[in-house]
């Protein structure tokens, strides 16, 4: 790949860009990063994913180095730049470089990255197939509310999950279900309701979650923000993720037990179309 990445105020080709091995997110996973899709040249859903960094940072007291109004020039400009139709753009904001010590530096300069990457969103494949999930133990830390880069857990979920023969994981704490490996997790009772689990610490406040939610209720969709066990998910009419890569992808088996009749259901690709809809009729050109 050839792309043009933007690191604290420089556009670079990709082989250029270079952060200090002393840059605590790569000592510490002292870092947030957010994840916004990009379709037909427009950001989708940036007004959430600009707000919920400047949460993930707040939480860690840690500073973005651009205003909002920079940090979206910014977005325009990587798209433009790399000539971006479709696909994601990655930030990635580091407490900077610092001599290894575990508190807090006071005079690091924060690292600002972000790169583009081009990728079929509208159209995956799995959409039309569904992916299988298995059930494993959450054990990641505490905070998953913050949309840091510890994510060394996920990955390993995903390599058991593909181990196993399935596509992902749906992680369980307590008996219920929190969510999957990089994404939030729903299902649909037989009497038709929309189930998830309520914000908290034990997952991340997902933006494409939030906005499937709205639209759910606007459309007079019941909806219950509540836990579930991988049992109820197990006998649910449907069941689906939710995320700024997938919008809304269905499951269609868990642990190997499908869910309804193993295909993926109607009120999933409702909430999908809804949603990019929604998205694209809000969302202003990039350029």
């Amino acid at each position: 790949m050839n792309r043009i990445v933007y690191l604290d105020g420089a556009w670079l080709a990709e082989t250029e860009a270079k952060v200090s091995v002393f840059d605590r997110g790569f000592l510490f996973a002292d870092a947030v990063y957010e994840v916004t899709a990009v379709i037909g040249g427009r950001l989708i859903d940036y007004a959430g994913h600009a707000a919920r960094l400047q949460r993930s940072l707040s939480e860690l007291s840690l500073a973005c180095p651009l205003g909002p109004d920079a940090l979206l020039s910014v977005h325009r400009e990587i798209v433009a730049r790399n000539a971006l139709k479709e696909g994601l753009i990655y930030l990635q904001i580091s407490r900077g470089a610092a001599d290894r010590d575990f508190v807090f530096p006071k005079a690091a300069r924060p690292t600002l990255v972000l790169f583009t990457q081009a990728k079929a969103v509208l159209d995956n494949p799995s959409n039309a197939t569904g992916i299988a999930v298995v059930t494993l133990p959450d054990q990641r830390w505490a905070r998953r509310d913050i949309k840091t880069v510890q994510l060394l857990y996920p990955s390993m979920a995903k390599m058991e999950a593909v181990r196993q023969g399935a596509d992902d994981a749906w992680l369980v704490e307590d008996g219920f279900v929190t969510e999957a490996t990089s994404a939030n997790a729903h299902i649909v009772t037989r009497g038709g309701t929309l189930v998830t689990r309520p914000l908290s610490h034990a997952i991340l406040p997902g933006i494409t979650r939030a906005s499937i939610v709205s639209l759910a209720r606007g459309a007079g969709i019941p909806v219950e923000e509540r836990a579930f066990t991988p049992e109820e998910a197990k006998e649910a009419q449907e069941a689906f993720v939710t995320s700024a890569t997938n919008f809304a992808l269905p499951v269609t088996t868990i642990d190997g037990t499908p869910v309804g009749d193993g295909r993926p259901g109607p009120l999933t690709a409702r909430m999908r179309a809804l949603y990019i809809a929604d998205r694209l009729t809000l969302t202003e050109p990039v350029t």
